[in-house]
């Protein structure tokens, strides 16, 4: 007789209950960088589903496996749709489903909303190579984007740096008040609203290119990257120069195949036409911070970290999720078979 197999359902109230803080993200989502650094990881390129909907967005599949997860390993799979115009409905622009396995039976041992997920791994991974590659004297960051992913990036970021000042810009002028009202709640750092990249930037000594732009459009200019800045443009569409790696000491992702793959990404112009190849490329940052390569060096260097996403980012921090929802027993049980 099969014995009876019981999944654990977590919508995004059981998660938020959770009250998982920026230090338990950050450190999960270092550990999983980490392991990738030393080969305990197991992941797929992303690839994209694409509907025929005009335009209006398309998703994005992640399978991943993380040995060093509980006593077996984890592994996932994540889907998450990428609908920009979704802010006219009142809903994310990015909504996520996460499964996690047990990869050593393939036993299904939960499903749980990922929109959560989807936010604070992205900004935990800036922080994580801000952590590594960005001057810990830093002061001013400057962010372009105000949804999504934006709010992780800016606070994360502020806990790990005594910034003074943090400027924020987005397209529509009451997204990026909205953006520094919000942010002004949770920081006493001052925030400011600015209306132009150019005066986000200006100075910057960490710059965010996070944009949702629909066609390329040179928001971060090379100009703007100042001795010693740590950058990181990572929109769907891109939103550079060019010429902005020309200026560059170090140029670190988060993996290399991974920068490869796919249509999208903020340096896709810069791979297709060599300008980013393994030869110029510096590191990994899972190479950094498993302590194989240093991250910064000197003041004055100017890094790019260009990260896409990685679907053990998610397997990791889906992990941290079951591990405390089954602590607190959070969540409802489903009879799977």
């Amino acid at each position: 007789m099969i014995q009876q197999i019981w999944l654990r359902f977590l919508n995004g109230a059981d998660i938020d209950g959770l009250n998982l803080g920026a230090a338990d993200v950050i450190g999960a989502v270092e550990d999983v960088v980490g392991a990738h650094g030393r080969g305990e990881t197991v992941f797929e390129p992303r690839t994209h589903l694409m509907p025929r909907n005009d335009g209006a967005g398309h998703f994005n599949v992640l399978r991943g496996h993380v040995d060093t997860l509980g006593e077996r390993g984890l592994s996932g799979v994540k889907v998450v749709g990428d609908f920009v115009p979704n802010y006219q409905q009142g809903l994310p622009s990015e909504l996520a489903l996460m499964t996690v396995f047990d990869p050593t039976n393939g036993v299904p041992l939960a499903i749980m909303d990922a929109t959560l997920i989807t936010e604070v791994r992205t900004g935990a991974m800036t922080a994580v190579g801000a952590k590594h590659l960005a001057r810990p004297d830093s002061k001013i960051l400057g962010h372009i984007g105000a949804r999504g992913t934006a709010f992780a990036n800016v606070t994360m970021l502020d806990s790990l740096f005594p910034l003074e000042e943090i400027r924020v810009t987005s397209r529509r002028p009451e997204s990026r008040e909205a953006f520094a009202a919000r942010l002004r709640e949770v920081t006493t750092t001052p925030v400011r609203a600015v209306a132009t990249a150019d005066e986000a930037f200006d100075g910057a000594d960490i710059l965010v290119e996070a944009s949702r732009l629909e066609k390329p459009e040179p928001l971060l200019r090379t100009a703007a990257v100042k001795p010693g800045a740590f950058v990181v443009p990572y929109g769907t569409i891109s939103a550079v120069e060019l010429d902005l790696l020309d200026v560059m000491d170090k140029v670190v992702v988060d993996d290399w195949r991974e920068s490869r793959s796919g249509r999208f990404g903020s340096l896709r112009a810069h791979v297709d036409t060599g300008r980013l190849s393994e030869q110029s490329l510096y590191a990994q940052i899972g190479e950094i911070v498993s302590g194989q390569k240093p991250g910064r060096e000197r003041d004055d260097e100017r890094i790019l970290f260009w990260h896409r996403g990685l679907s053990i980012l998610d397997v990791a921090l889906a992990h941290l999720i079951l591990t405390r929802a089954e602590a607190a027993d959070v969540g409802t049980m489903l009879r799977y078979r």
